[in-house]
């Protein structure tokens, strides 16, 4: 990237530069909540007498509401700002982090983490920002990868801090260290970033807007109940897909009367909105809990798989699973204009069938052979497939509704990890309850991810070209 600038007008090089550092502040800062907290989930129960379930609502909320927020804030930043919306984002989530800090129970804790949540697409609006502002697709690509690999953690290094900050000074001095980095984030975006408002003086569908997240809430509630298993409440579950069917419907029938929808119809059944969606939803029911589910119970299990603590498990398989994601991205973004985005996310989803398969058939008898497989994995899912669904939302969203898309791409990325989580986790249960000795769940799991993955991989034959994003050859 620094070349790049070099041979550029200082004057651009230096917009774009400090364009960087602002978007890369604002994704590190909400990064940061989704990453940072989850070694802190035992010492946050402790500190606030409660126990895991109770911490684990607060991630709940946090994840909701993103999913939520994501669905309509990029389409309204079209409308009255990038650049304001962003910043409102960071200040909220600035000041849900503050009252996180000094929640004195969870009740307070979990409304804080819902506004926290507000900043959901900040990685969407960023990815925007820049495609508004570079017009080079080689150069766009490489910088969004540079935005995109945010997503997918800080090398690493993120959760490691988060358990040192929680075992050392309480789960509060996490929510401080983000504040800090919240506050900076907003300063930057208030001087790097340039505005733009590319539907400037289009209504707002807020009569479609209320529809779609209670749809989209209530579907994330069901999967997340869904996933207790044994101990999930089933009527409810029943009772939230029912709401999510009838809100979806209502959604459906505003928008088909809308002069100005926050999602036509007809967009809905392009390929590029439909093919795109699926494949992104596939892609996290496979990886998703294979990775942060399966692989860290197996490695954890002392019966049937390798007995390894806690804190080994997440410095030999989660931080260079993600370390490698984050040095990956940039070079993703770089290759994916040249190469071709769809042919690069099949490279990506292909490796990623393959080596979950490989773990499953050969990583559960070895843990080197485990240990290289999560590192291919962070490669070829975290550094590949990850961030060309990140981009393919940015560059196939229609040039006069450019927000929708990538909305819908957060979205799905929430609702797919629940999924996986509800989906692959039974299975392993099934097949390798606690004290069973067999280690068929597991097996059966990683083999069930494989194939969804592979599934992905046929669907995004679907997806069309983004042919204004990738380099004529």
């Amino acid at each position: 990237m620094t070349s790049e600038l070099s041979t550029r007008p200082p004057k651009a090089a230096a917009g774009t530069a400090a364009l960087m550092t602002a978007l890369l502040a604002a994704c590190t800062a909400f990064q940061l909540n989704a990453s940072m907290l989850s070694p802190a989930l035992v010492t946050m129960a402790r500190e606030l007498h409660t126990d895991e379930a109770g911490t684990a609502l607060a991630q709940t909320a946090f994840f909701t509401a993103s999913a939520m927020f994501s669905l309509f804030l990029p389409r309204f930043s079209d409308i009255v700002g990038r650049k304001r919306v962003l910043q409102w984002m960071l200040v909220l989530m600035a000041a849900g982090t503050v009252v996180a800090a000094l929640a004195p129970n969870i009740t307070v804790l979990n409304i804080a983490r819902a506004v926290q949540g507000a900043a959901g697409p900040v990685v969407q609006i960023s990815l925007l920002m820049l495609r508004s502002e570079i017009t080079d697709p080689k150069r766009f690509g490489t910088l969004m990868g540079v935005v995109a690999a945010v997503n997918g953690g800080i090398a690493g290094v993120d959760a490691l801090v988060g358990g040192w900050l929680a075992a050392e000074y309480g789960f509060r001095s996490i929510f401080w260290v983000i504040a800090v980095v919240a506050v900076v984030a907003v300063v930057l975006v208030a001087v790097g970033c340039p505005e733009s408002r590319p539907s400037a003086g289009t209504p707002m569908d807020w009569a479609g807007v209320v529809p779609i997240v209670v749809s989209v809430a209530a579907l994330l509630l069901a999967v997340d109940q869904a996933g207790k298993l044994g101990a999930a409440n089933w009527p409810l579950v029943a009772g939230l897909l029912a709401v999510a069917a009838a809100a979806f419907a209502v959604f459906w029938r505003v928008e088909k009367g809308s002069a100005h929808p926050l999602v036509r119809i007809t967009d809905l059944r392009r390929r590029a909105t439909w093919a795109t969606l699926l494949t992104t939803l596939l892609t996290l029911i496979g990886v998703f809990a294979t990775v942060n589910g399966v692989l860290m119970s197996f490695v954890q299990n002392d019966q049937v798989g390798f007995g390894m603590g806690a804190s080994l498990t997440s410095m030999a398989f989660l931080t260079p699973f993600a370390l490698v994601g984050w040095l990956i991205g940039p070079f993703t973004g770089r290759l994916a204009p040249i190469l071709g985005y769809r042919r690069v996310l099949r490279w990506g989803l292909l490796g990623s069938a393959v080596v979950i398969a490989v773990m499953a058939l050969v990583g559960v008898h070895s843990p080197p052979v485990m240990i290289t497989c999560t590192v291919l994995l962070g490669i070829t899912y975290a550094g590949v497939a990850n961030i060309v669904l990140n981009l393919l939302g940015v560059v196939l969203a229609p040039k006069d509704h450019p927000g929708f898309l990538p909305g819908l791409i957060s979205a799905a990325f929430g609702l797919g990890a629940g999924l996986s989580f509800a989906l692959l986790s039974a299975l392993q249960v099934a097949g390798s309850p606690p004290g069973s000795g067999s280690a068929s769940g597991y097996v059966t799991a990683m083999l069930t991810g494989t194939a969804i993955v592979a599934a992905a991989c046929g669907t995004s034959f679907f997806i069309p070209r983004p042919e204004d994003a990738e380099v004529v050859r």
